[in-house]
């Protein structure tokens, strides 16, 4: 996909959220002059610009095709104690 396609289409709020989130954090850190939380907040930047990861709503577990499991009947024995 071309890069220009993939930053201007396909914004959602989840996305929206992940760069305004990622900017905030990473202006607020390099002000403090913390350079990990630079890296940090420029990552979930990049994710929301870039539409990677959970930006882009890959981040779900895709849902069971068919259950392969039956019922069965269990039965129980009594076990006495002397």
């Amino acid at each position: 996909m071309e890069l220009k396609t993939r930053i201007l289409s396909g914004w959602s709020f989840q996305r929206f959220a992940f760069l305004a989130i990622g900017l905030w954090l990473a202006i607020s850190a390099g002000i403090e002059q913390q350079w990990g939380g630079v890296l940090f907040g420029s990552y979930f930047a990049a994710m929301g610009l870039f539409a990677f990861g959970c930006a882009s709503g890959y981040c779900g577990v895709p849902a069971p095709r068919e259950s392969t499991l039956t019922d069965e009947t269990v039965t129980y024995e009594e076990v006495e104690s002397k």
